[in-house]
C-alpha cells in the first residue's frame, strides 16, 4: 500500500479496505509503519516505535479492526511495553500488565505501533521535554504542537495514523487538536472507565478518548471504549443511539453562545477570533442561532484558577512520589524538570481545607454552567486565543515560578479549556480556519451540557461536511507534497 494511497483512509475506512479484502491488514501496518519512519524525525511525535501487532482479542467486526494506533505515553498502560511519562524519573518503567483502556483498545482491533510524547507528567500545553526533546508543529515546524497529547496529536495530523490515543485534565486533547488542524472531544466524565486500578483520575478532572482526522473516527472509537467498569465513581448514561450515527445526522437547530474573549480579562488574538467569527457565520447559515454571550464563572478568575492549582499540584505531587519509589529514583533536579519540581513542592503542602476549598469552588462553577444551559445548548468560543508559540518559548519561565505560579502560566495559555474538565461536561475542538502567515491551524471549541456528547459529534459531523477541513496537508506530510 502506497503512502499516498494510506493517507487518504480515515480508520474506519482503512477497516472498511481490509474488511473487503482489497488489502491485508498487514500492508496497513506495513504503511503506517513507514509513514511513522518517513515523517517522524521532522517532528519527533513518537517517542518509541513498535512492531505492529493484531491483539489476539480484537474483535474482527468492530469498525475498527486493524487500524494503525499510538498511544500517549501516560494515561494509559500496555504489558511489556515502556511509560516514562515524558520523564527521566519514569525512564525505563515498564509495567506488566494492560490498563482496562488499554484492553478496550485491544478488544477494537486497533493496532498499536509506539507512543506519542507528552510534557512532563503532562502539566504543560506544550510537548518540549528534556527527556525526549522538542515536539513539533507538522504545519510550521518552527511552533510547538500543544500538550499535553502533543505527540497524538502531532502524529494524526501528518499522517503517520488516522487516530491516536489521547487524555485531557486541563485541554489536553482539545489544544493540540486545535494548533494542529485535527478533531478532538474531551468526553462527559466518567464515559471512559479509568478503572478498576485508578479511582477519580486528578480529582475527576481526567478524561481519556483520541484526537482523529475525522469525526467518525473518534465516535467510533468512544462507541468502542464507553464500556462502564463495576464499583465505577462516576456514571454516564448511555447515549440513545451511536455515537457514530449521530455523527452522520444533522442536528436540531441550536441556541450557541459564543463567548469570544476570556473570563481571565485577555483578549482574542484578531487572527484567531476572525476564524471563530467566520465558523459562527457559518452555524447561522446552517440554521443555528449564535448570540455573543459573556459566561459567569460564578468565582473571580483567580479563584478559579487557584481551586485547578489544588488539584493539579496535589496530584503532580503524589503520582511523582510513587514513580519515585517504584523506579527507585530521587526527586531532584536530574530527574525532574524545574516546573515539575516546582509543582510537586507546592503539591505537598496541599492541605485538606485546601481540597475541600476547590471543591467548593468547583460546585459553584458547576453551577454556574448549568445554570447558562437552561437557555442554551452549546457555548462556543475559541479554543486556544493565541496561536501557539515558537519551540523554546513556552518554557522559559520555568525557573521564574513557583508551583502555583506554574499552573498560572499554564492558563494563561489556555484559559478557555479548564471549565470543561472542572465541570466533568463534554467538549471539543472542530477545525475553524488557519492563519495565513504562519499555515498554523485555527480551532473552535464547542461545549455542551453533562452527557450530551451525541450533541457534540452530530453538530462536528455537520460542520465537517460544510467545511471540510481535510482538503489541506500540513508542510510535514506522510503522503509526499
Amino acid at each position: 500500500m502506497k503512502a499516498e494511497e494510506y493517507v487518504k483512509y480515515d480508520g474506519i475506512g482503512l477497516a472498511e479496505l481490509i474488511k473487503k479484502g482489497e488489502v491485508s491488514l498487514s500492508e496497513v501496518t506495513e504503511a503506517a509503519t513507514a509513514a511513522i519512519n518517513a515523517t517522524n524525525p521532522e517532528i519527533l511525535a513518537v517517542v518509541e516505535n513498535w512492531e505492529g501487532v493484531t491483539p489476539a482479542e480484537a474483535r474482527k467486526d468492530s469498525l475498527l479492526y486493524g487500524v494503525p494506533f499510538l498511544i500517549k505515553d501516560l494515561g494509559v498502560v500496555m504489558n511489556g511495553k515502556k511509560n516514562e511519562l515524558g520523564s527521566k524519573l519514569a525512564e525505563g518503567f515498564t509495567p506488566d500488565f494492560d490498563s482496562t483502556l488499554m484492553t478496550h483498545f485491544k478488544h477494537a482491533g486497533l493496532v498499536t505501533l509506539g507512543r506519542t510524547a507528552t510534557p512532563e507528567f503532562a502539566i504543560s500545553t506544550t510537548s518540549e521535554t528534556r527527556a525526549f526533546g522538542p515536539s513539533r508543529n507538522p504545519w510550521n515546524t518552527d511552533y510547538n504542537c500543544g500538550g499535553s497529547t502533543g505527540g497524538s496529536a502531532s502524529a494524526v495530523a501528518a499522517g503517520m495514523v488516522p487516530l491516536s490515543h489521547a487524555t485531557d485534565r486541563g485541554g489536553s486533547i482539545r489544544i493540540p487538536a486545535s494548533v494542529n488542524g485535527i478533531f478532538g472531544l474531551k468526553p462527559t466524565r466518567g464515559r471512559v472507565s479509568n478503572g478498576p486500578h485508578l479511582d477519580e483520575v486528578w480529582s475527576g478532572l481526567v478524561s481519556q478518548l483520541g484526537v482523529s482526522r475525522t469525526v467518525r473516527d473518534s465516535a467510533a472509537m468512544l462507541d468502542a471504549i464507553s464500556v462502564p467498569g463495576v464499583g465505577e465513581p462516576y456514571y454516564t448514561a448511555p447515549p440513545a443511539e451511536s455515537f457514530l450515527t449521530s455523527v452522520g445526522r444533522d442536528p436540531k437547530p441550536l441556541r450557541i453562545g459564543l463567548m469570544m474573549d476570556p473570563a481571565n480579562g485577555t483578549k482574542t488574538s484578531a487572527v484567531v477570533a476572525e476564524s471563530v467569527a467566520r465558523t459562527a457565520r457559518l452555524l447561522e447559515d446552517l440554521g443555528h442561532q449564535v448570540e455573543a454571550v459573556k459566561f459567569d464563572l460564578g468565582v473571580s478568575w483567580e479563584a478559579f484558577v487557584h481551586a485547578n492549582a489544588q488539584f493539579w499540584t496535589l496530584n503532580t505531587a503524589s503520582w511523582v512520589e510513587l514513580i519515585a519509589e517504584l523506579t527507585g529514583r530521587p526527586i531532584n533536579a536530574d530527574t525532574l524538570e524545574q516546573a515539575t519540581l516546582a509543582v510537586h513542592e507546592y503539591g505537598k503542602n496541599v492541605s485538606g481545607m485546601d481540597v475541600l476549598g476547590a471543591l467548593g469552588t468547583r460546585n459553584i462553577v458547576s453551577r454556574s454552567l448549568g445554570a447558562y444551559f437552561q437557555n442554551f445548548d452549546i457555548l462556543m468560543t475559541p479554543t486556544m486565543p493565541e496561536l501557539p508559540l515558537k519551540i523554546g518559548e513556552y518554557n522559559k519561565v520555568q525557573n521564574q515560578v513557583d508551583g502555583l505560579g506554574w499552573i498560572e502560566h499554564v492558563f494563561r495559555q489556555s484559559p478557555f479549556t479548564a471549565l470543561a474538565n472542572l465541570t466533568g461536561v463534554p467538549s471539543m475542538s472542530v477545525p475553524s480556519g488557519y492563519d495565513k502567515q504562519t499555515q498554523l491551524p485555527i480551532g473552535a471549541m464547542y461545549t455542551a451540557q453533562f452527557g450530551d456528547d451525541s450533541a457534540l459529534f452530530s453538530l462536528a459531523g455537520q460542520i465537517e461536511r460544510a467545511a471540510p477541513w481535510n482538503t489541506r496537508t500540513p508542510k510535514v506530510w506522510a503522503g509526499g507534497s
